[in-house]
């Protein structure tokens, strides 16, 4: 029989395992006693040139796109593909990170003097699409859902954009799962939180450790009654990976 020392915790993170091995999260890995266990909480469902045009949204109108995350980038250029859209040269680009940014090179010649980025903090790219609002009009491939402070930072600074709802999340299938196998779950959206009740009606929180990134996620996690334990970003940790090692090293997992 292992003795307490030896027995790992067991952490479910739900997004797909990271590809990048100089990931943060593989450093929690190296410096403490625990398992990380990656499975999406939810699955990503594009929407179709129909529901688009609904919207009355031409994606040839805009000369700079706001790209919040990958799936974002994704559904944008699927859609120009399928609407059969020549995206111009001009169009200049504004993602919110680094990662998503070079993540650009699957569908266009990268040339910095047209692609912008943040640091990861909201702040810092609030700043940066003020510093260039003359651009013309944005283009904000959104989700569904709100997700995001972004809307309300244009509209409050007088932006010249429009959102288009361009992919949606569903739950996903969580059937090979034990949620109350894990010591820690961590969430990274408010679908992921109703994805873990639509699979697991009667999840009781107990013992269970929850991170939640962003206030919405949080809020979401508080409305079914789960007490949020590890938050992340806020004024001192900017990643979620960041407040998983400080909880860590402070419970000394």
């Amino acid at each position: 029989m292992e003795s307490k020392s030896t027995v790992k915790k067991q952490i479910l993170i739900s997004q797909p395992e990271p590809e990048n091995s100089r990931s943060q999260y593989f450093t929690i890995l190296q410096k403490h006693n625990v398992d990380l266990h990656f499975h999406p909480f939810i699955d990503v469902e594009g929407s179709t040139v129909k529901e688009v045009r609904k919207q009355r949204v031409n994606l040839n109108d805009f000369s700079a796109v706001i790209f919040t995350s990958r799936n974002a980038m994704d559904h944008y250029f699927r859609l120009c593909e399928e609407m059969r859209i020549t995206i111009s040269q001009e169009t200049k680009y504004f993602c919110v990170s680094e990662a998503i940014a070079l993540y650009l090179q699957k569908y266009i010649q990268y040339r910095k003097r047209k692609v912008f980025y943040g640091n990861g903090g909201m702040v810092e790219f609030d700043a940066l699409l003020k510093k260039h609002k003359s651009t013309g009009k944005f283009l904000l491939p959104c989700i569904s859902i709100k997700t995001s402070h972004i809307p309300d930072y244009l509209a409050a600074n007088g932006f010249d954009y429009q959102e288009a709802i361009l992919y949606k999340t569903v739950a996903a299938d969580l059937s090979e799962l034990k949620a109350k196998d894990f010591d820690m779950l961590v969430f990274f959206s408010p679908s992921g939180v109703e994805s873990l009740f639509e699979n697991f009606p009667k999840f009781e929180q107990k013992n269970t450790i929850i991170a939640a990134f962003g206030p919405n996620t949080t809020a979401m996690a508080e409305e079914f009654g789960l007490k949020v334990d590890v938050v992340a970003p806020d004024g001192q940790f900017k990643s979620m990976p960041d407040a998983l090692l400080n909880f860590l090293k402070t419970n000394k997992w």
